[in-house]
């Protein structure tokens, strides 16, 4: 216990450097994924094309093979050399994204035909539709999953010690090499990465419970299920999109 006490700012700083790596890895994903993914649903054949270019290209690379290469290949090809730790956020945002490219395609596809049908009756326009009506019904559908990949995310960041990057798992090793102490040293590497997951994992599920409120799918803050069900005429439908 010593000596994970004195070395705590150590592994603090390691944290708050996997935690940047999570958040900037994250937001390029969630672009990268919005993207690709509406480009995916749209009826021409180019916009399609170019999504599944994108998915079946980055999906199917390793995290860490395209990390050694915006690392180490790409500045032998370019002469231009990336900061590693913007190498990796590149590597790890273009892999989850693809992922989430498809996550996004298949949620917006799942949203019921006969609402799309009727926005295009009001006259809608296609931007219209995506925005008021399509993509807040989809989104509730994307956040479960867009959390598990977020959790994906966060761990695979433990890999971009081998790019020279002052990780978590950097220090850990950097404790267990100076020290010996292996079991203490990767403890400590546990116990943060375990709680940075948890707070991810919470604002995920707050997220959610967001999403399906406006959606009417979930009970208001501060009305029980009794009261509900007793307010609802019956025969009625419960619940709106």
């Amino acid at each position: 216990m010593d000596f994970l006490i004195q070395r705590l700012p150590l592994y603090i700083d390691g944290a708050w450097i996997t935690i940047q790596l999570t958040f900037g890895g994250c937001a390029l994903a969630f672009v990268l994924a919005m993207v690709f993914g509406i480009m995916g649903t749209i009826r021409h054949w180019l916009p399609r094309a170019i999504s599944t270019v994108y998915v079946e290209v980055f999906r199917g690379i390793a995290a860490l093979v395209l990390m050694f290469w915006m690392a180490f290949a790409l500045p032998q090809l370019s002469g231009f050399r990336l900061d590693d730790m913007f190498a990796a956020i590149l590597a790890l945002g273009l892999n989850v994204g693809a992922y989430g490219a498809e996550v996004v395609r298949s949620s917006i596809n799942a949203v019921p035909k006969a609402q799309v049908e009727a926005t295009v009756a009001l006259n809608l326009s296609w931007f219209q539709r995506t925005r008021l009506v399509v993509l807040p019904q989809a989104w509730a559908q994307m956040l479960p999953t867009f959390g598990n990949l977020v959790i994906e995310l966060m761990k695979a960041t433990a890999v971009v010690y081998l790019i020279g990057v002052a990780d978590l798992t950097a220090v850990a090793q950097n404790m267990r090499e100076s020290t010996g102490e292996t079991v203490v040293a990767f403890i400590g590497a546990f116990i943060l990465y375990y709680l940075i997951a948890q707070v991810l994992i919470f604002g995920m599920r707050m997220l959610e419970r967001r999403a399906n409120r406006k959606l009417g799918r979930t009970p208001p803050r501060g009305k029980s299920l009794k009261s509900l069900a007793q307010s609802t005429p019956v025969g009625s439908a419960g619940g709106t999109f």
